[in-house]
């Protein structure tokens, strides 16, 4: 198999790039301004023995041109750039100040660098909520537009869709949009869903169910108290006395505000909207979306999901191991902690499926 080159944006913990290396794709270079992130890739570069360079620096400090020079190409030589900026002023959850916050511009760095490495490729990861932001005139989806406006100038087709990880084999309702550009008047196809939510079995063509939490980690051992160290795999339990008292009686699947037969005192503050938060998975059911506010519960037992079964959630290979601090759900930490590089990331299978689908289009083969 041919390999392809590509460089990495907003690299995170890695997440996508895993995804894309899967694929055929050597990185050549990763930036990431996080120190842990940045700790988590170089430590997996090393240990596979590849010769990916990271930058950990702002990506409005860097040159393209400078990066370029560093990493020995030329523009137009790179077969693919991908990234996913930083999605928290566009998400639904957050205040969706778009372009108003510093932020969203950095959905534009994407364009910078691709006016600059110009490569036959591009792979670009958002919450949905981009598609509706508002352009600084206040016209809903105007950023949007005019993102894709500034790609398809630089002679880029684009084609964008909205696709849940849950339908390529990962165990977890997670609703992304992704935005691809080819040049050379390349036409890209996503690929179809490998997975259902519910059979069909008047199809001849019948997917798989669904990917559960209990298929990927009900196999792991019981989690290592934290005391002082975190283990290699990251499968350490955080969680306070108090958070497994509040969380005792919460029924799989369920959330503690809306057990209402508990006393007022394990619910405290919660209001009929918290359901994300002291909220257990269930075994038998795809996880939530990962988030960074909050760590979801294990189905069964009285704890935190460990980084490590995040990961799994995530579709992480159990070869992979992160870098930087665990916290508890009341605890801070400058920077990423382990949770939160889990669930900042793309799925790595869902990144692998995508790339593969690139890489057929490059090659001609996809028709």
């Amino acid at each position: 198999m041919s390999r392809y080159t590509a460089v990495s944006l907003f690299s995170g913990a890695g997440g996508m790039d895993i995804g894309i290396k899967q694929a055929g794709f050597d990185i050549l270079a990763c930036i990431e301004k996080d120190c842990y992130a940045c700790e988590t890739l170089r430590y997996n570069i090393e240990r596979e023995g590849a010769h990916t360079q990271v930058f950990e620096n702002d990506i409005r400090e860097i040159d393209p041109a400078e990066l370029m020079h560093q990493i020995n190409i030329e523009s137009g030589e790179i077969d693919l750039l991908f990234g996913g900026p930083p999605c928290q002023s566009f998400s639904q959850i957050g205040k969706r100040l778009g372009i108003l916050d510093e932020r969203g511009l950095l959905l534009f760095q994407m364009v910078r660098f691709a006016h600059a490495l110009m490569p036959r490729s591009i792979i670009i990861e958002q919450v949905k909520g981009v598609l509706k932001s508002p352009d600084k005139d206040g016209n809903v989806g105007g950023t949007f537009k005019h993102f894709i406006t500034e790609l398809k100038s630089l002679g880029y087709e684009i084609t964008w869709k909205v696709l849940n990880a849950a339908d390529y084999g990962v165990p977890q309702k997670r609703e992304r949009v992704f935005i691809v550009g080819m040049r050379d008047s390349l036409h890209f196809n996503f690929p179809t869903p490998s997975h259902t939510i519910q059979s069909d079995h008047l199809s001849f063509f019948d997917m798989p169910l669904y990917r559960t939490v209990g298929d990927v980690i009900g196999q792991l051992p019981p989690p290592i108290p934290k005391n002082g160290h975190i283990p290699a795999d990251s499968h350490v339990d955080v969680t306070p006395a108090g958070d497994r008292r509040r969380i005792k009686g919460v029924p799989e699947g369920q959330c503690l505000a809306h057990q209402l037969h508990l006393p007022a005192e394990q619910r405290q503050r919660l209001t009929k909207k918290d359901t994300t938060k002291f909220r257990r998975l269930a075994h038998e059911d795809v996880s939530l979306t990962l988030r960074c506010g909050e760590i979801f519960y294990h189905p069964t037992e009285d704890r935190y999901l460990t980084p490590r079964e995040y990961m799994r959630i995530h579709g992480y290979p159990d070869t992979y191991e992160l870098r930087g601090p665990v916290r508890g759900r009341s605890g801070q930490v400058k920077n990423l902690d382990q949770h939160r590089q889990v669930a900042n990331s793309v799925p790595p299978p869902l990144a692998n499926i995508l790339a593969q689908a690139v890489r057929k289009t490059l090659d001609g083969t996809d028709i």
